[in-house]
């Protein structure tokens, strides 16, 4: 039986804040075998304390080199998110890492990464007219300030 896991939660969040049973999962058991690679992030629990919607997400497999900085960012976007239509404020990203690991050629482009100097933080701003997290659209997501280095080639993982 499929459910929608995103509506799903929303709506548990809104009814019981402070169940411990605001869970998103990725891995279903049944089709892992038709994917092209199982989910590395499998699983994330949502809980609110204090008026503040916080993340904690399980990967079973994380690339330190290319895949934990996109994680970051879209886990941290999706609490963002999810804590706008809950009329929530927002609280900690939390990620378990089941495999932490980089890739033998991916070496020299970590180190490379590692030397650049950080640049200041951007702030996100989504459209506060936003209740229904159905209705985001690209042009309703901002990142203010934000700077960037030059993109870091690496080889296909081996």
């Amino acid at each position: 039986q499929n459910h929608d896991q995103l509506l799903e939660l929303i709506e548990g969040i809104k009814e019981d804040p402070y169940s411990r049973r605001h869970i998103i999962s990725a891995w279903n058991p049944g089709e892992i075998d038709l994917m092209a690679l199982p989910p590395c992030h499998i699983m994330a629990q949502f809980y609110v304390n204090n008026g503040r919607l916080s993340c904690q997400m399980y990967q079973r497999s994380a690339d330190f080199g290319l895949g934990i900085p996109f994680n970051i960012a879209s886990y941290a976007l999706f609490t963002h998110m999810i804590a706008q239509v809950c009329n929530l404020e927002v609280g900690d990203l939390i990620i378990s890492i089941g495999d932490a690991h980089i890739y033998q050629n991916h070496i020299a482009q970590v180190k490379e990464q590692l030397s650049r100097k950080p640049f200041p933080l951007p702030t996100l701003k989504l459209n506060p007219d936003i209740s229904v997290i159905t209705e985001f659209e690209m042009e309703d997501i901002e990142l203010e300030g934000y700077e960037s280095h030059a993109a870091i080639k690496a080889p296909m993982a081996v």
